[in-house]
């Protein structure tokens, strides 16, 4: 019978030739071998999947064809992801040290639900910028996200059962629904925090260059999961956030 592994790590790419290799390098030198890497590439015209094959684990498949945006994308990863477990790794995105995934996977085998860690802010040159201004709270709801996106997409595994398609009306801020929507499907208990920096988050992506189209986006979705008068108030604490940063 053939094996079936315990990780599906999914990296979605578009001309991503500058940024992918720090990415296939982290999955490489991960202790843990459980798992597949699957690259969904919307038919780049660069080098990205040279680079890709040429960096890649024996577990990786690519897929590479026109799509309609990112979160189509990650859609099209679920649906050929075989693993157990869902971790969305995006090209300039990578594991923070070798032994990231296997601490994923120690609780992945006591069939927690979500399994969560904390994100570094790097520069193209993979130097490390800042912690990400948001930290995993030791117990995560649903309802925890109701301050803002508290663990990074990235950072953030699940459960392939429980995970719903990113909707797609969304361009920017997709990932802050799809999370909620995987939280609503557990239950506190049946999270893990893994109190450890996981990932290196590359500050050049998607959202990073449409941010106020992806606050007016969250908004939204905030709206939706948790009411008007609680998502503006929540926002009120967060501009004395930002403000506080700042000074």
């Amino acid at each position: 019978m053939t094996h079936l592994p315990l990780i599906s790590i999914i990296t979605i790419t578009f001309n991503a030739a500058q940024t992918l290799a720090p990415t296939m390098k982290s999955v490489a030198a991960q202790t843990c071998r459980d798992f597949e890497h699957i690259i969904i590439d919307g038919a780049s015209t660069d080098n990205t999947l040279q680079i890709a094959r040429s960096l890649a684990t024996p577990a990786l498949r690519i897929l590479s064809e026109s799509d309609r945006g990112l979160y189509d994308a990650m859609n099209k990863g679920m649906r050929m992801a075989r693993g157990r477990y869902l971790l969305f790794l995006n090209a300039g995105d990578a594991f923070h040290s070798s032994d990231v995934l296997e601490a994923y996977a120690r609780h992945a085998r006591e069939e927690a639900d979500i399994i969560y860690a904390d994100t570094v802010i790097v520069d193209a040159d993979r130097k490390v910028l800042r912690p990400r201004h948001l930290s995993a709270p030791e117990v995560l709801t649903a309802q925890s996200f109701a301050k803002g996106m508290l663990v990074c997409h990235q950072a953030f595994m699940v459960k392939k059962q429980l995970a719903p398609a990113y909707d797609t009306d969304y361009r920017f801020s997709a990932d802050y629904d799809w999370t909620v929507k995987c939280l609503r499907k557990s239950a506190p208990g049946r999270c893990r925090n893994l109190n450890m920096v996981a990932i290196d988050y590359l500050a050049d992506g998607t959202t990073d260059r449409n941010k106020l189209k992806s606050l007016a986006e969250r908004f939204r979705i905030m709206t939706a999961h948790y009411g008007l008068a609680t998502t503006v108030r929540n926002h009120l604490s967060f501009i004395g956030r930002a403000v506080g940063r700042h000074i």
